[in-house]
């Protein structure tokens, strides 16, 4: 059985948000079809993809303050 979706994406270029940036350098962040997770995508170079609940564990840590 084939199936079809539709999978919400944003994309938007990096340089108004990162110093080391390039002209066209560019983030795009997909959800996944079964809507727990996302693949983001820089450049076609990078590529990482993380469910809700690790998104949510990498934010604490990022914030995280001694």
């Amino acid at each position: 059985m084939i199936e079809s979706h539709t999978r919400k994406a944003k994309f938007m270029e990096l340089k108004p948000y990162c110093c080391s940036a390039k002209e066209n350098d560019y983030i795009e962040v997909t959800e996944w079809s079964n809507g727990i997770g996302f693949d983001v995508n820089i450049n076609d170079q990078k590529h990482i993809s993380l469910t809700w609940g690790q998104y949510e564990a990498l934010q604490v840590l990022v914030n995280y303050k001694e």
